[in-house]
């Protein structure tokens, strides 16, 4: 089965897609076309969203769903006259909040995006600077400004994360590689000893990490599978003997990897 999916918004969009994908990734036997239209913020735009609303509809034989966070109501009434199955998020959510709170929201547009009412956003792109700054092991003079410091062998997910970390929690995440000369040694490098605590293992799957670096440096014997199976039992083996918590990131996305993250050593998000 197919279906079309609109995430309609009269802001970025943000909001409405986040909900939306992760409900419809809930429906594992229906392929999805994902359409995401942010800034439909005039009643011209709208109707312009009703024809490729009603054309979907025609062309899958089936009502497309729609997410929207429209609050202006001049607009929603123009889409309410697509042939769209629509899930108005703010009405859905914030009818009840009003009435649990006792006031009426004020059904503005982007306030959660928006710089000047996010307080944290500064944090995060500040963040996201020192993870760049910080990233790969090319400083480590920093480390005592750091939340959390990765670890692990080279292409097992550190930057990703990190980079995760700072934009959407305004985490100070560095990383740092282990090489082959640390696992012969089964030794802590000298520069992160002193940070200990911060420290967290990622580790992979040796098959997994081979593809990932034969994309990178193809036939070498830094992607070759005996090599990768033994940074890996080797950096393991780090993890245990210095007592460094760790995760395998071989089937979780970056969003998953940093929760766990987050959790496991109590770091509090700097939420939005």
């Amino acid at each position: 089965m197919k279906r079309t999916a609109f995430f309609i918004s009269d802001g970025t969009g943000i909001t409405a897609e986040t909900l939306g994908q992760s409900l419809l990734s809930q429906f594992e036997n229906v392929q999805f076309s994902k359409l995401l239209r942010p800034y439909v913020d005039t009643v011209e735009k709208a109707r312009d969203m009703v024809q490729q609303i009603n054309a979907a509809a025609e062309r899958d034989g089936v009502r497309p769903i729609i997410f929207d966070t429209v609050v202006n109501s001049d607009i929603r009434e123009v889409l309410a006259e697509s042939n769209g199955y629509t899930l108005d998020i703010f009405a859905t959510f914030l009818a009840p909040l009003e009435q649990e709170l006792g006031h009426g929201s004020s059904y503005s547009v982007g306030k959660s995006h928006s710089i000047q009412h996010n307080g944290h956003y500064k944090d995060r792109i500040d963040a996201v600077h020192y993870a760049m700054d910080n990233d790969d092991g090319a400083r480590t003079h920093h480390y005592k400004d750091a939340d959390i410091i990765l670890i692990g062998v080279s292409r097992c997910g550190k930057t990703p994360t990190c980079l995760y970390m700072a934009l959407q929690y305004g985490i100070r995440a560095a990383n740092y590689p282990l090489t082959e000369d640390d696992m012969e040694r089964l030794q802590l490098p000298a520069s992160l000893r002193p940070f200990k605590d911060k420290l967290f293992g990622l580790t992979i799957e040796p098959d997994r990490l081979a593809s990932i670096r034969n994309e990178r440096r193809p036939n070498s014997r830094y992607a070759s599978f005996s090599q990768c199976e033994f940074e890996v039992r080797e950096v393991e083996n780090l993890f245990r003997k210095e007592n460094i918590s760790f995760i395998n990131s071989t089937h979780f996305s970056v969003e998953e990897i940093s929760a766990k993250i987050l959790v496991e050593k109590g770091i509090e998000r700097r939420l939005k």
